[in-house]
């Protein structure tokens, strides 16, 4: 079958790899129909240093279950699912507690398993896993049910770490995928002024779209005091880190009110907390973290199927797996906010 493999920086390419094959009793093969990459791919993308054995690479994906395990029964031969980006075995402390994400037994895609971009993946711990889908493979919905994977339920986890609620002044610093989705969580949520820190129009209209009151284009502390300036307050609630830079969390943590919360899910670039007086003195509160994607999905599917919501807006295009390098390229260009592969 073929599978994108990641070589080096800028070394993208769609290669035949093995067939996926039943290692455990727990495992299923998921025929992958919807796949997509993330902004987090990007970052291997940019920096990984040349090898001369690629790894598989992916992590977002929807598909038709194949074949399952002895010991798979949730789901069987035919069904369609989703998968998050993290698998986990359901049964630990954590994944009990809703931090699926700290599953001791799980991984992302591509780091021990298979990766989503592919034609195929064997799916670790199948019934804890995988989503089953109740719509048809040519759906509509399928963008948006893809979300559920990472990226919607990425931004989700941002603004709940945030503690976004009704009438809350939120600021959501980043306007690529999950920034964009973040906004969207914190207008499902009940935010009541929502203010996009973003300096690509095609990416703020969307944003607008799907609920930022007001775009903010400047960075640093230009752009704070004109969030100031917008809200006539000195600060917001709610600050969502979208980015993962020093720069951006430093001005979340100056935007966020006294009490208030930053939501942190932009993979850190370094490995300090910024700005730490200002948010000892203000007694901000920083969370957030990967998104445990395999809890929040179930909660946020009945919005998507009930059209409420469509976050699969976050597509701008949409390509073949053998096409799969040049996705990166766009992307990594900002040619596009999010790239849809159809295997």
């Amino acid at each position: 079958m073929k599978a994108t493999l990641i070589y080096g920086a800028g070394d993208i390419r769609v290669e035949e790899v093995p067939d996926p094959a039943l290692q455990n009793a727990s495992d299923a093969i998921v025929r992958i129909t919807h796949a997509c990459i993330c902004g987090s791919d990007l970052w291997p993308y940019k920096s990984r240093e040349q090898t001369e054995q690629g790894d598989r690479i992916g992590h977002e994906f929807i598909g038709v279950v194949e074949e399952t395990g002895a010991d798979v029964s949730r789901v069987q031969k035919g069904d369609l699912v989703v998968a998050p980006f993290f698998y986990a075995d359901g049964t630990c402390e954590y994944c009990r507690a809703g931090l699926t994400s700290a599953c001791p037994n799980g991984n992302a895609w591509g780091a021990e398993t298979d990766g989503g971009q592919g034609e195929a993946a064997r799916v670790p711990f199948a019934d804890a896993s995988l989503m089953k889908l109740d719509v048809a493979q040519d759906s509509a919905l399928m963008p948006s049910l893809l979300t559920l994977s990472d990226v919607f339920g990425t931004g989700h986890h941002a603004a709940v770490s945030a503690q976004v609620g009704p009438g809350k002044d939120v600021a959501v610093i980043g306007d690529g995928a999950v920034g964009l989705l973040a906004v969207l969580a914190a207008k499902r949520l009940g935010a009541e002024r929502i203010v996009l820190m973003g300096r690509h129009k095609d990416r703020t209209d969307l944003g607008r779209e799907f609920g930022a009151t007001d775009v903010v284009s400047e960075r640093g502390e230009e752009g704070e005091q004109q969030v100031r300036d917008i809200l006539g307050t000195d600060g917001v609630h709610s600050a969502i880190e979208a980015v993962g830079y020093e720069q951006s969390l430093t001005s979340a943590i100056n935007l966020t009110k006294p009490g208030g919360h930053v939501g942190i899910v932009g993979v850190p670039q370094n490995g300090e907390l910024p700005n730490l007086a200002q948010k000892f003195m203000k007694n901000v509160t920083v969370a957030g973290g990967i998104a445990p994607t395999q809890a929040n999905m179930h909660e946020l599917l009945p919005d998507v199927m009930d059209g409420k919501i469509e976050p699969g807006k976050v597509f701008d295009r949409t390509i073949s797996l053998d096409e799969t390098p040049d996705g990166y390229r766009a992307m990594d260009d900002r040619e596009a906010i999010k790239v849809l592969v159809k295997p």
